[in-house]
């Protein structure tokens, strides 16, 4: 069975592209979800009309993309932690104390988004890297000072 997709779909196509599924995954799965819609002669007329939606909203989802990048790169925050000998931290701070931090700030990202390879567990000053999304990623300084 031939469909149009409506949105992206995971492991099958781009809003727009016309892919080949099994009739029980379309009639299942992708009509009630309103994914797709059968790829009748009168709906690839209208795949471009989705197209365009599609670019729009990619367009428009970029530039807020690029707003909240900017908001955080001009930011620099700062995290008191109890320290122990030789300036190790009790604990550490993970995504989900940055993305805390960031949210003090008037800035939502989800904790998903800060991709720190591993948590911070010594003191100083560190670059974390947000993303924002698929192609946009902000850098966040980040301060770890001691707890007076």
């Amino acid at each position: 069975m031939k469909v149009i997709l409506r949105e992206d779909v995971p492991e099958l196509g781009l809003a727009g592209q016309t892919v080949e599924v099994k009739a029980g995954y379309g009639r299942n799965y992708l009509f009630p979800r309103n994914l797709a819609i059968p790829a009748s002669k009168a709906n690839l007329r209208a795949i471009d009309e989705i197209r365009k939606q599609k670019d729009l909203a990619d367009r428009k989802r970029l530039r807020e993309a690029e707003v909240i990048k900017e908001r955080i790169e001009k930011l620099e925050v700062s995290t008191e932690v109890l320290v122990g000998e030789d300036e190790k931290l009790f604990g550490s701070v993970t995504a989900s104390d940055v993305a805390a931090l960031l949210e003090k700030e008037n800035v939502i990202v989800d904790k998903r988004a800060v991709q720190l390879e591993n948590p911070i567990k010594v003191l100083g000053v560190y670059t974390v890297p947000i993303k924002i999304d698929k192609e946009v990623t902000a850098n966040l300084k980040l301060w770890v000072i001691k707890k007076s």
